[in-house]
């Protein structure tokens, strides 16, 4: 295998994990899809009253399904019934909470050290379109928190530093019969500790009712320039006890049921995420997206959980929300496995990101340089240390350029026919020479999870996020000089604009082929796939983070200069005369274990052919 051949398989094969990770159903695809599961889930909706009104509340295998408004008709809790919504912030240094008395729920949540890509305060969910409720029965009727006005026991606040307080909101049944709401917010923190707590409520909360239903939706609002990027990027996770994690196709609409016990469930979005968290554990659960495509809104995300209860005197379950940045040593730092809803790529590339990447990444950013200078030096210590496998690479497909005449004069007197015995007479002319003809191609593939390693850590890195560089406004997406609309089919495969550092890259790329060509000696069919597909590549790269193809852009360059370097130090001729004095001495060259096997092969081949004839 030449390296030019090797070059057309390795792009073929960016293509495709390209293709896979950033195309999706077409939008008549999944409108059809929705109204299928809309169609579904109204059928299931319909089964659900009627079952609940049959059914026993004591369920303990599955999150009780109800759908119903018809809250507390006798009055329980009838004096919270009536009022008016209010609303309290709390906050510290990185987050503002805003908690609506009206179910004693978390109303909105702002990130102050960050702003959309518009510079508009950012929130990872906003007022009407997020609920939160928990749901049992008492005295014999079902008891929804969002249709109550809480009483507040406490103030708004502001902490910082070590500082941290609490308020409560406060369901009450009788002066000492009541549920709390209780936030608990410490200085310079993202998660917020929420806990629920019982007072006297055995005997109000019904017998055979053994469990809370938690349930809490959000529709995640647009914080970023793409569209299409965020919806790829935006789904919900969840991890069960035994420290198993999964979570939901973000190109799929789906409710999965979940079963085992689980840590956590967050609404992942492409940067930032909104995580329930459980102390102990939640029994059980169901989670769901919904995507619109019509709409300016990213995706709806839904999850329902079971919360035991023991019927004690005083009770209470220890919850928190991490409401923050998908960074990955922020997550990392918790320690309950937050930080793999950050994908840093399949199999041993997340572990080149995790171990090498992402460390030199951060000693870096230390220096407190431009990310554009980062990326440069990152960039140039990968080809430091990898300059001694290019070197080889090079070594080896000049070898196989200077035996190219005399492979030509082997194929021209074996012929075409016979493939088996001219890779035979190849393999004595390598073996002859001294020769690996898979030389060129091992040290290119010892490279390839690197190049794979970047295509994931990029696009999850929030430390580019609304960084600039040049004509860049912002490294995490895409830089466009030009934008021409929706044109049908190339606004699909292409996009609605023109990426610079796409077309730096791809120019770059197709520079770099022909320097392939000339080296490898490259003729036919493999030297025009070279040049075709960087043009086919370019629809995908055109649309992903600007830093990626910066950083692509950059390593094509470094290789140029890599190999105008090698050929200083490279003579054709004395390579040349060495092949004619190995040539001489053929018994001093040892066959390699694929030379053998080729043979091996080769032969039982011969004796398959013999043996039909």
């Amino acid at each position: 295998m030449d390296r030019n051949t090797f070059t057309g398989l390795l792009i073929i094969a960016v293509i495709l994990i390209g293709f896979s990770f950033y195309l999706q159903p077409s939008e008549q695809e999944l409108n059809q899809y929705k109204k299928d599961t809309d169609s579904l889930n109204k059928s299931k909706t319909e089964v659900a009253i009627a079952d609940t009104a049959k059914a026993s509340v004591n369920d303990s295998n599955a999150v009780q399904s109800v759908a119903t408004s018809s809250v507390d008709t006798n009055g329980l809790f009838g004096t919270q019934k009536a009022g008016a919504e209010e609303f309290t912030t709390i906050e510290n240094e990185k987050i503002k909470a805003t908690i609506s008395n009206k179910g004693g729920r978390v109303y909105s949540v702002e990130l102050k050290e960050y702003k959309t890509w518009d510079q508009k305060a950012l929130k990872l969910f906003d007022g009407a379109k997020n609920e939160f409720n928990i749901r049992f029965y008492a005295k014999g009727q079902l008891s929804n928190t969002s249709e109550f006005f809480f009483q507040k026991v406490g103030q708004a606040f502001v902490v910082q530093g070590t500082d941290s307080n609490e308020i409560r909101f406060r369901l009450s049944a009788s002066a000492d019969q009541y549920m709390d709401f209780v936030y608990s917010l410490k200085g310079n923190s993202y998660m917020l500790d929420f806990d629920i707590e019982t007072h006297n409520m055995e005997n109000v909360i019904a017998a055979n009712n053994s469990y809370f239903d938690l349930n809490w939706s959000i529709t995640a609002p647009k914080n970023e320039k793409d569209m299409k990027m965020e919806r790829n990027n935006t789904t919900v996770y969840y991890r069960f006890t035994n420290e198993d994690y999964d979570y939901i196709n973000p190109a799929k609409d789906v409710n999965e049921k979940l079963s085992n016990g689980i840590s956590w469930i967050s609404f992942k979005q492409h940067y930032f995420s909104s995580v329930l968290i459980s102390k102990t554990k939640f029994d059980a659960g169901e989670v769901e997206t919904a995507t619109d495509l019509k709409s300016t809104e990213v995706k709806k995300m839904k999850m329902a959980l079971t919360i035991p209860y023991a019927h004690k005197a005083n009770e209470s379950y220890a919850m928190q929300f991490y409401f923050g940045p998908n960074h990955f040593n922020t997550l990392e730092a918790f320690n309950i496995g937050l930080e793999k809803q950050i994908n840093l790529g399949w199999g041993p590339l997340k572990y080149i990101n995790r171990y090498a990447v992402i460390p030199v990444f951060n000693s870096l950013m230390k220096l407190n340089w431009n990310f554009g200078v980062i990326i440069l030096i990152l960039t140039l210590l990968l080809k430091l240390v990898l300059s001694p496998l290019t070197y080889r690479s090079y070594l080896s497909t000049a070898k196989m350029r200077i035996l190219k005449p005399e492979m030509d004069e082997i194929k021209a007197k074996v012929g075409d026919d016979d493939q088996a015995k001219l890779q035979q007479e190849y393999m004595k002319l390598y073996k002859k020479a001294g020769v690996n003809p898979l030389g060129g191609c091992v040290p290119l593939l010892l490279q390839m999870p690197i190049l794979f390693a970047f295509f994931f850590f990029f696009p999850s890195s929030i430390e580019l996020r609304q960084q600039s560089f040049l004509w860049v406004s912002d490294l995490s997406t895409y830089d466009s000089i030009w934008s021409f609309g929706n044109i049908p089919f190339i606004s699909y495969i292409y996009g609605d604009h023109v990426s610079l550092m796409c077309l730096l890259m791809t120019i770059s790329t197709l520079i770099y082929t022909r320097l392939n060509n000339q080296i490898s000696g490259a003729t036919g069919q493999m030297k025009w796939m070279g040049y075709i597909m960087p043009i086919i590549f370019m629809g995908v790269l055109n649309n992903v983070a600007s830093g990626l193809n910066y950083y692509y852009f950059l390593a094509n360059m470094m290789t140029f200069g890599q190999q105008y370097l090698i050929r200083l130090f490279v003579d054709d001729a004395k390579l040349h005369k060495q092949i004619q004095d190995n040539k001489k001495k053929p018994d001093s060259q040892k066959k390699s274990k694929f030379q053998q096997k080729l043979e091996d092969m080769q032969r039982e081949r011969e004796k398959q052919l013999k043996a039909k004839k």
